[in-house]
């Protein structure tokens, strides 16, 4: 689905990323795990389009789409949930997961696809009259998933959708990650709650000041002596 070859990116002349190799497969949840000023949503960003790389390779479906503007991204099939949602604060529920439906491609499709995301998130239906602002943390992140899922992504990038929720939405969010699966979504989810993290993906990727430093299967990862004490405190 996604590969990520040999990327390198700076802003300015500070090199943020160092060489990164990442892959994605059909089906899969990959996480990306690291602290903060890790890079990861340096990476992020140039999967986007929003940042260009300074060497490297990132392709969708062995199509190359770095290089490419964010909007021709997004038509491909790459839908990202952004930290902190970043909703319309000021509109309906409903119109904002209708402006997740704007590529072309989507905006025909939109009935059928808001049906979806009420299946996915049945709160969301109860509450699509109400203004994004008026919901609750956990509802507003249901919210922000659900505007991605409504272009029918292949692939979504999840930035942080745990952060600033209580423990309980946390278990609620990544059950709601774990259900993408069965929507034929492919999933990149980036997150620094490692423990919840490394219970819900296939694969992970440990990123440290902008390089890969571990990789493979979550459970093998999860019994690492650094795993284990760098971001488990065990």
């Amino acid at each position: 689905m996604l590969q990520i070859a040999d990327v390198v990116a700076r802003y300015g002349k500070t090199q943020v990323l160092w060489n990164v190799d990442l892959t994605v497969n059909q089906g899969e949840i990959v996480a990306l795990v690291g602290s903060n000023g890790a890079g990861k949503t340096t990476l992020l960003k140039t999967i986007c389009g929003l940042m260009p790389i300074s060497s490297g390779r990132v392709e969708l479906l062995g199509q190359r789409i770095d290089g490419l503007p964010p909007h021709t991204v997004v038509d491909l099939g790459i839908s990202q949930v952004p930290e902190g949602g970043r909703l319309f604060p000021d509109m309906s529920v409903r119109e904002n997961l209708e402006m997740g439906a704007y590529p072309s491609r989507a905006w025909g499709r939109r009935t059928e696809m808001l049906e979806k995301v009420f299946r996915v998130f049945p709160v969301l239906k109860e509450r699509q009259r109400q203004l994004a602002k008026t919901l609750s943390g956990g509802e507003r992140q249901m919210l922000a998933m659900g505007r991605a899922l409504m272009a029918g992504p292949k692939l979504c990038l999840l930035d942080e959708p745990s952060y600033g929720l209580a423990p309980l939405l946390i278990a609620e969010v990544f059950r709601i990650v774990r259900s993408l699966r069965d929507e034929q979504v492919t999933v990149l989810l980036i997150e620094q709650n490692v423990k919840h993290t490394l219970e819900t993906a296939d694969r992970a990727y440990v990123l440290e000041n902008g390089r890969v430093s571990l990789e493979g299967n979550c459970c093998d990862l999860m019994t690492t002596d650094y795993v284990r004490k760098a971001y488990l405190g065990l």
